[in-house]
């Protein structure tokens, strides 16, 4: 078998490198340069005169470092999006010119994906719910159906740019991450907003609440501690969403956040509370780096070839859904639940019990292990009683949902009617997505967003579809969160079958009757938050 061997520049944000990995997954070198700017956050003009001045030098540095020549490079592999527009036209730039020079072929990528390619690379994951975080991303990221899914991901800010802004705001410097990790460790919990919509998290009013209370005198260790807890709950409650819907069983970290070791240990629980196994790639390889860059594009150059050089422009916001990623083994080794389980979801143990003679569910909202008690016993509670009047509210509105039983606030828990019926994610057609669309419209019409419309939280009981799952439902009249609440439901269509997931939402969205939301979904999908 012919080994090849991979150059591969990265240069998205702030940090420069290069690294050269042959196609038995050896890495032979890796040179890399940071930017550490002396105020604000990162200028795209200045990151692109960063990777100008250290491309050129880094280069011969790592071919150095491999003991080898020129000659002995294959492909040179550049990373092509998402990230800063004028970083990466310098880092395409200098792939091209280096491709020509040396007479060899040229592939771009995908910089999210070369990080969870290059984390399974090192860690052995095979098929993992990967939760990437860095300064410019924050994506719950699984493979279905031929492609890496978006399954969760920040509505504005990323949980890095996040912690760097407070960290500018506040006079604790750039990057905001480590020193607030620091302080943390010396502080108490305040009350900040914890926002979780569906499969998504938002990190812009946190943040806002955060600086406010800077501005009031709070100590620092506090607001650090709150801040940290409050953010990173929030992103481990949405990978466990995710891994509670895909049924996988291995979770990865990854991303230049992946350093904080809070975020580590509570992340490291969620899966062993789950029975999954986590990994999370060595420290070098999690920040951005040239080495994930040359791996990936061998990768894709072995599926696909590699590029003519009008196919090497940029692309600014380049989704990790758009890629095919044929390599993949797709065998799934399952969660194993216990026989008294009927499901355990990300936010509750559903198990069997009765009522009265009556078949029923009884949702126990048990204790997560990686959140603190101040927020855990918050949410649980205040999702608790929200969940019993959703149900009652839904019921008025026209929508089927389980009949409520019981309601225990102190133990967090709701015995409901047990629903008999098939999930609508084995069963989907179009009629069932119109209709699934008619009952969505009475839901928004009564101004109740469900919260987590996945195709496992809707079901057909004699031939009538029943909602089920209001556990992260609220109240609100709101187009915005009325359209989030639909693109959960596009996304948990995409992860049974991507093709069809077009056509389905399509019916859904005749069914709901506004076609203005298309625009509405539309703007939230496209907004800048899958750059740098």
């Amino acid at each position: 078998m012919i080994i090849l061997i991979s150059l591969g520049i990265e240069g998205t944000a702030e940090k420069t490198g290069v690294g050269i990995v042959d196609s038995d997954g050896n890495i032979l070198a890796m040179a890399g340069k940071q930017l550490f700017p002396e105020e604000g956050g990162i200028h795209p003009r200045i990151a692109a005169e960063h990777h100008a001045e250290w491309i050129p030098k880094l280069i011969p540095e790592a071919i150095e470092q491999s003991g080898l020549s020129y000659d002995d490079i294959d492909l040179i592999s550049f990373s092509q999006g998402p990230g800063l527009g004028p970083a990466l036209r310098i880092v395409a730039t200098s792939a091209r010119s280096l491709a020509l020079s040396l007479k060899k072929p040229i592939i771009g990528v995908n910089h999210c994906i070369g990080h969870v390619e290059v984390g399974k690379l090192d860690t052995g994951a095979v098929n993992p719910v990967s939760l990437y975080v860095s300064g410019g991303n924050s994506q719950v990221i699984a493979y279905e159906s031929g492609r890496y899914r978006i399954f969760g991901e920040t509505l504005d800010i990323a949980i890095g740019n996040c912690l760097d802004h407070f960290g500018r705001e506040t006079g604790l410097g750039h990057p905001g991450g480590p020193v607030i990790e620091k302080l943390a460790k010396q502080g108490s919990y305040i009350d900040l907003p914890y926002v979780v919509k569906g499969m998504d998290f938002s990190f812009s009013g946190l943040l806002s609440a955060a600086l406010r209370e800077a501005k009031k005198g709070t100590p620092m260790e506090d607001i650090c501690f709150s801040l940290q807890e409050t953010a990173f709950s929030m992103l481990v409650e949405v990978t466990e969403r995710a891994l509670s819907h895909t049924q996988k069983d291995e979770v990865m970290l990854c991303g230049g956040v992946s350093a904080n070791s809070r975020l580590r240990e509570m992340l490291k629980t969620m899966s062993e509370e789950h029975g999954a196994k986590f990994y999370m790639p060595e420290m070098k390889l999690c920040g951005d780096n040239g080495v994930m860059i040359a791996w990936l594009g061998l990768l894709m150059c072995k599926e696909f070839g590699p590029m003519e050089l009008s196919e090497t422009e940029i692309i600014q916001r380049f989704r990790t859904d758009e890629v095919d990623i044929p390599w993949i083994d797709n065998t799934k080794t399952y969660l194993k639940l216990g026989d008294e389980f009927i499901a355990k979801g990300a936010e509750s143990n559903i198990v069997k019990s009765s009522y009265l003679g009556e078949k029923a569910v009884l949702k126990d909202r048990i204790p997560k292990g990686y959140r603190i008690s101040e927020i855990d016993d918050k949410i649980r509670k205040a999702r608790t009683k929200e969940e019993a009047k959703l149900l009652s509210d839904a019921k008025r509105a026209g929508v089927k949902t389980p009949v409520l039983y019981d309601i225990n606030l102190q133990e967090k828990s709701i015995l409901m009617e047990e629903i008999d019926g098939q999930m609508v994610k084995d069963i989907i057609n179009e009629d069932l997505a119109f209709r699934i669309g008619e009952e969505i419209a009475k839901l928004h019409s009564a101004d109740i967003i469900h919260g987590d419309i996945t195709t496992s939280n809707i079901m057909l009981q004699d031939d009538k579809l029943v909602f089920i799952d209001f556990g992260l439902g609220r109240y609100s009249p709101l187009d915005e969160d009325k359209a989030v609440d639909l693109l959960v439901l596009k996304k948990s269509l995409q992860s049974i079958d991507y093709n069809l997931a077009v056509k389905y939402f399509d019916c859904v969205l005749k069914g709901y009757g506004r076609r203005d939301m298309v625009n509405k979904i539309s703007d939230i999908e496209s907004r800048g938050r899958y750059t740098h």
